[in-house]
């Protein structure tokens, strides 16, 4: 007999990480994923649980689309202290999260679970989870139902991999991470991953407004129109989009860059940069905290001439994704990049992406992307003179750019991630149990 399959009406998703679905759990793209991934399991029918550190002002308990999504927000009691977001006073929430989160999956969800003969896929994130994610297997040894657990950590980056017990956390857990790329950093530390990529909601290839993307070309008047978007650390290579903006100046061209970086000290020094190789710098403002659409297209259109726009605000989905779309090439040009979300919302918003060599599997360079080889900010220039002088060149890139991000929709990823579940649980006999309900605990 065929074994059975995972499906909403035997499998329990639970997802553990400490960023999640709160503006203050959200630092970075990990909250996005974890967001995203959640509610795509929920709304394929899947009961789906997130365990996060959220918001302390927010319900410690909510569940949401339909009762299928339940959010759990962890270390709330500590967070009241750490007002500032997730990682602050990360050092006393992950005590908290390693001697509390083991228990409460055992007796909360995982044993109710298997009374119901279902089984449950646990998914835990990042260098956060890895002792609570060895801690939840041996607790489930213990107690007779590591056969009901099919558990999957996940690497999306090489943050603090020196804290990790590899040994340990391979033996009791399958390892994923999010591309090729990371496969083969993890290879360097003896561990081979599964590779199960990150994907785009389906709001990602939203129709971008047309008579918004006019607007931003009349207000900036940039030939050509750059747009970069990051955290300000040395790995985004900032530099090297500063001098790719200086050297295309010396051509004699106006190139104009609006960026939107973070609060990161290297900021400074990529600003000091640009002063001293003759860049104008404007910062740009709006007078409100969660500015509109509208609010942002103002302020572009108020900024006047600037070779660099510092756009010191915050950018809504909707505003940065006409940027993608305006823009003649959008740096995203990392030089240490997991995954690339930022290259592939660019695809969706039929935009060039210039992107690394490293973890954007999905860049073909010059049939969806530009992919850049080297750290040489000429390799930049000349690859934008030679869209600019070709334009029906990039018009193909944005017309494959899109197909390609439909590809990676979370509806596909999903399926990706269900037939790799299929195939551990197969090797550890984790479905041969499914559907025999164990007797009620006591």
């Amino acid at each position: 007999m065929k074994p059975r399959e995972i499906s909403p009406e035997n499998t329990v998703f639970l997802i553990i990480s400490f960023e999640g679905e709160d503006r203050y759990s959200k630092a970075g793209g990990l909250g996005v994923r974890v967001a995203e991934l959640s509610e795509s399991l929920a709304g394929k029918g899947y009961d789906t649980h997130v365990i996060f550190v959220g918001d302390p002002n927010l319900p410690g308990e909510e569940t949401l689309m339909d009762g299928k999504l339940h959010l759990h927000r962890w270390c709330q009691w500590i967070s009241k202290y750490f007002p500032e977001g997730v990682y602050q006073g990360e050092n006393e929430k992950l005590y908290d999260f390693n001697q509390s989160v083991p228990l409460y999956v055992l007796n909360s969800i995982v044993g109710p679970a298997a009374e119901q003969g279902k089984i449950v896929a646990i998914l835990a994130e990042e260098w956060h989870t890895a002792d609570v994610a060895c801690r939840m297997s041996d607790l489930l040894y213990h107690n007779g139902l590591r056969n009901r657990a099919i558990q999957f950590w996940n690497a999306n980056n090489v943050f603090s991999f020196w804290r990790i017990n590899w040994g340990r956390l391979a033996f009791t857990n399958t390892i994923t991470t999010v591309s090729r790329y990371m496969k083969h950093r993890m290879w360097d530390i003896g561990i081979d991953p599964l590779v199960i990529p990150n994907g785009i909601p389906r709001s990602a290839l939203d129709p971008v407004d047309d008579a918004a993307v006019a607007r931003v070309r009349r207000s900036l008047r940039g030939s050509p129109l750059l747009f970069k978007i990051g955290r300000f650390d040395p790995d985004k290579r900032w530099n090297m989009a500063v001098e790719a903006v200086a050297r295309l100046k010396g051509l004699g061209m106006r190139p104009v860059m609006p960026i939107r970086g973070g609060i990161e000290p290297h900021g400074a020094e990529v600003l000091a940069n640009a002063r001293k190789m003759g860049l104008t710098i404007k910062e740009v403002r709006v007078g409100v905290d969660r500015p509109s659409v509208e609010d942002c297209l103002r302020a572009l259109e108020d900024a006047g001439d600037a070779d660099i726009l510092d756009l010191r605000f915050f950018l809504p989905d909707e505003f940065t994704r006409i940027m993608y779309r305006s823009a003649d090439a959008v740096l995203a040009n990392s030089g240490h990049e997991p995954f690339g979300l930022v290259g592939l919302e660019v695809m969706g918003a039929e935009g060039v992406a210039f992107t690394g060599s490293t973890g954007e599997d999905y860049a073909i360079a010059f049939e969806n992307a530009v992919v850049l080889d080297t750290t040489d900010p000429g390799e930049i220039v000349g690859y934008i003179t030679h869209l600019q002088n070709h334009p029906e060149e990039a018009q193909d890139i944005r017309r494959s750019a899109r197909h390609t991000a439909e590809t990676f929709l979370w509806d596909r990823v999903v399926e990706n991630l269900i037939a790799k579940l299929e195939y551990i649980a197969r090797n550890q006999g984790v479905l041969t149990g499914v559907g025999q309900e164990l007797p009620a605990r006591i």
